[in-house]
């Protein structure tokens, strides 16, 4: 049976978006593992840094579908998947293919190898979308063809490197994001929008994030917190971007042990970030457009307010869309590409 690389490939890049923005300092990475028939035996993703890669995700998975051997799904540790695979696999992968994302990992760090790992289960073959430019973390593809497995690289080459763009600009100098959510009547004032899935999953980003950047307006009118309350996360320093000094200091987001707060009129501090996200509305996307690359919109099934923002009269390439039990989420990055300095 022909087997169609985009499509398995797709499914992994479509997996590895859901946790984009989560599993800093880590890449987002998504694998799909294909039996030869060319059945979709698993699809997973990387959650979390120092959890199990996307790889070992997957074949745990497969694992599982293939043999019905139920123990492995309380293993939860990767060094532990990966010996509970070696022992027990009994060459149940035998013909199966995997679809990755980027390249396998080489190296021992907080998990094991991935790429020494797939050498050793008879696998078929190796579909790779990004080769790793981390050196630490590269040369999987040339474990996995040393061991006799057929490697193909480059598989949706420019949707990968998407993927992993996020990665590459925290890894060298910093990555800021812009976060906003809205109606389908485009306002963003007015109370709640989004679904409480998705303001968990802006909650697990803010655990992660450096810094959260917001505008002096917003802290006045809404008095929020600005934590990570909804996954148990910590908060992260916030800046508010304004041109006075005077706030309430009773407004909750001050009382945040651990946490910086500073009111400024510029970037300047952005040096000191690598993973910045920016929440706000339409004065916000104004002010931030030259230092922000990427843009993460919730888009809720509903009307109502008044305030539209202006970043809907600017034109954007979508990079990837999901959808939760309720919101539309879109990540997007300006057509021009400014921002990127």
């Amino acid at each position: 049976m022909v087997i169609d690389n985009s499509f398995y490939m797709k499914l992994a890049l479509d997996e590895a978006w859901k946790y984009q923005g989560v599993t800093y300092p880590n890449p987002a990475v998504g694998c799909s593992v294909v039996s030869k028939s060319g059945e979709i035996l698993a699809v997973e993703a990387h959650k979390r840094a120092g959890e199990a890669h996307a790889e070992v995700e997957a074949l745990k998975s497969a694992y599982f579908k293939l043999t019905n051997d139920g123990k492995i799904l309380d293993i939860s540790s990767s060094f532990e998947i990966h010996e509970y695979l070696l022992k027990n696999h009994n060459n149940c992968f035998d013909g199966v293919s995997l679809f990755v994302t980027l390249e396998p990992c080489s190296h021992i760090g907080k998990t094991p190898s991935c790429a020494t790992l797939i050498s050793k289960l008879g696998i078929k073959g190796l579909f790779i979308g990004s080769l790793d430019s981390n050196k630490e973390a590269s040369g999987g593809a040339e474990i996995v063809k040393n061991a006799n497995i057929h490697v193909e690289t480059d598989i949706l080459a420019k949707e990968c490197g998407e993927l992993l763009t996020p990665f590459e600009m925290w890894s060298e100098k910093r990555f800021v994001f812009f976060k906003w959510a809205q109606r389908l009547n485009g306002t963003v004032d007015d109370g709640i929008i989004s679904s409480e899935k998705s303001r968990t999953f802006v909650h697990a980003m803010r655990d992660l994030c450096d810094l959260l950047v917001v505008g002096g307006n917003t802290v006045r009118v809404d008095r929020p917190t600005l934590d990570a309350r909804l996954v148990g996360g910590r908060a992260p320093d916030v800046l508010i971007l304004s041109k006075t000094e005077e706030f309430d200091k009773t407004i909750p987001l001050f009382g945040i042990k651990n946490r910086k707060v500073m009111i400024m009129d510029n970037f300047s501090i952005f040096d000191n970030y690598k993973n910045i996200m920016i929440e706000g509305g339409e004065n916000m996307f104004e002010y931030s457009k030259e230092f922000v690359t990427h843009y993460l919109s919730f888009v809720s099934p509903s009307f109502g307010g008044r305030e539209n923002i202006v970043a809907q009269k600017c034109k954007f390439d979508v990079l990837n869309i999901l959808q939760d039990e309720q919101d539309i989420i879109m990540w997007m990055k300006q057509a021009d590409n400014r921002g990127r300095d």
